[in-house]
């Protein structure tokens, strides 16, 4: 038997006992498990040396290292989304809808848990406490198959967990981490019906699409971020380049992080100059359209591929638009439905922006980096959801809750 099925098997037996575990028991776990992370941090870091060790030596780019790295602040936080998890509301139980019908028959639609969840990621080691998290409060059983990039931090980790989960009412069990590196185990799990209830991806375009092509097991997408910035012509300037600063800069290899900026001409003749000024500072390359070039002469070009490139880097496009309409034209062809911005002072256009674009986040005035579950307030989130079908967005507890109709009779029969 495959380390695929043994694990997808073990998993599939903690739901019986998952299902029926109490709030206070889920959260205990939550909490032990973030007390856990902070007391082995040191040992946690020593992991995450090797896979960064590694990295260098296969020239990984040091914007992906920094995606790998852990450190203590990081590890804190990374305790603190349990702990921001263990204090939302607990969604399993909720009554969606009570109906009562003529014939007396009482039916109440309620939460319950999913099952078990396979996430499929790449080298994002927060992403294996996020996901046990958020799987785990819901009732929900996990596998996880990180990137091999990150296996080191991920199996140290996971025996953190599973050394923590030991001390609780939560099965240890219940989180796996399948840890063959090759492409094969990945191929097994987009293929185990009856073991797994869905799959979620999280990485970059072609994983993703490896996923959403090949699984025969339900697939929530959680889609790449080229992200689009929007100046207006009434862009207040002082906002316009701190927005548009921290949704490149902040953080450029998040899929929350912009990678195009799309500027109404008017505003480009009078302050396009100093805002690449501003990105040329913070080392931000910059690649751009004809008029782009000929108001910032050192400027790159940017190419039809460029406009379509999930940089997660230092590298930002520039196309200069005649109006909001060629604007949202731009975002429509190459954007991935993932977040979008306008910058603007005018009601009007912010209004069609914000009901015309067709992506799970849309800002007025506010960076893209805030497409996040944690800024959002669901503590930690399990991806965003770029597709229209059962979540949409950053997806927190709701999201990983299917539902169940639950009927009360009194003896009636149907004639």
């Amino acid at each position: 038997m495959s380390e695929v099925i043994n694990k997808s098997k073990l998993a599939k037996e903690t739901t019986g006992v998952l299902a029926s575990l109490t709030t206070g028991q889920k959260n205990e776990a939550l909490l032990v498990m973030a007390d856990a992370l902070r007391r082995e941090a040191p040992a946690i870091i020593t992991a995450n040396a090797e896979d960064l060790e590694r990295g260098r030596l296969n020239g990984t780019p040091e914007s992906m290292l920094d995606r790998l790295a852990l450190d203590v602040d990081r590890i804190n936080s990374i305790a603190e989304g349990l702990q921001q998890i263990a204090v939302l509301p607990d969604p399993i139980g909720d009554t969606l809808e009570s109906i009562e019908r003529p014939n007396g028959l009482n039916i109440q639609k309620l939460r319950v848990p999913i099952g078990v969840i396979g996430i499929i990621y790449e080298a994002r080691p927060n992403v294996t406490v996020d996901a046990a998290g958020l799987c785990l409060k819901t009732g929900n059983a996990v596998v996880l198959r990180g990137g091999s990039s990150a296996l080191s931090s991920n199996r140290k980790i996971v025996e953190v967990l599973h050394n923590a989960l030991a001390e609780t009412s939560m099965p240890p069990n219940a989180l796996q981490l399948i840890e063959d590196p090759n492409r094969s185990s990945v191929d097994e799990m987009l293929k185990l019906n009856g073991l797994l209830d869905v799959i979620i991806p999280r990485g970059g375009s072609s994983l993703i699409q490896n996923v959403v092509l090949n699984a025969t097991v339900p697939v929530i997408e959680t889609g790449a971020g080229i992200c689009h910035t929007y100046l207006d012509a009434t862009a207040l300037p002082e906002m316009a380049q701190n927005i548009s600063l921290n949704a490149k800069a902040q953080r450029p290899s998040v899929c929350n992080s912009m990678e195009t900026l799309l500027v109404h001409q008017d505003y480009a003749s009078k302050y396009l100059l100093s805002l690449a000024e501003a990105f040329r500072e913070v080392h931000v390359e910059l690649r751009g359209c004809q008029q782009t070039i000929s108001l910032v002469p050192w400027v790159l070009p940017a190419t039809l591929e460029d406009y379509a490139t999930e940089y997660n880097d230092y590298i930002l496009n520039i196309r200069i638009v005649s109006d909001l309409e060629e604007a949202m034209q731009h975002i429509a062809q190459y954007g991935t439905k993932h977040s979008e911005c306008i910058v603007t002072e005018d009601q009007e256009n912010a209004t069609r922006f914000l009901q015309e674009v067709d992506a799970a986040a849309v800002y007025h005035n506010a960076s893209t980096r805030f497409t996040d579950g944690f800024e959002f307030g669901f503590g930690a989130e399990i991806g965003i959801s770029t597709q229209k079908l059962h979540a949409r967005g950053p997806m927190g507890l709701p999201a990983l809750t299917s539902t169940k109709y639950k009927i009360y009779g009194t003896g009636q029969i149907r004639g």
